[in-house]
């Protein structure tokens, strides 16, 4: 599959539907960045009148796997890859549209090169940071990602 944002939203409704039904949309992919958006809206709020922590968590995670499986699809390997751990800080009630960003795409390109000339399963840790439209950090979430060769 080529990796753009058309084809990678196609394949959230496919495979990942209540991430598209909540908004999450990705705008940009490369070999070292992928952005996410998702907008506050009456189905993806908490009752505080802000957007749902595990929305915010789905655009986040998306930004840290889409990039991995970026890779992956480059290596042209079998490779599984699986979350084992997530950490998350918010820091400001999520309104309006909120972009998510991870800028560790080489990151993922070492671990997989490391996957495959080793057999051995790697574990990295990858981050994505959102902000609101005036440029505030809304939340801030790490994802451990656990590869491995096939």
């Amino acid at each position: 599959m080529q990796f753009t944002p058309s084809k990678l939203n196609t394949f959230l409704f496919f495979n990942l539907p209540s991430a598209y039904w909540c908004g999450v949309r990705v705008k940009q992919i490369n070999s070292t960045l992928c952005t996410a958006t998702v907008k506050h809206k009456w189905f993806n709020q908490n009752p505080f009148n802000s957007m749902y922590f595990a929305v915010q968590a789905m655009a986040a995670e998306l930004t840290t796997g889409a990039l991995v499986m970026y890779h992956i699809n480059n290596s042209g390997k079998k490779i599984s890859m699986l979350v084992a751990n997530n950490k998350a800080t918010f820091s400001k009630k999520a309104k309006g549209r909120i972009t998510f960003n991870c800028a560790q795409g080489e990151l993922a390109a070492q671990a997989i090169a490391r996957a495959v000339a080793t057999g051995e399963g790697q574990t990295l840790w990858m981050t994505a940071q959102g902000k609101d439209e005036s440029g505030d950090v809304v939340s801030v979430m790490e994802f451990e990602w656990t590869i491995k060769a096939k």
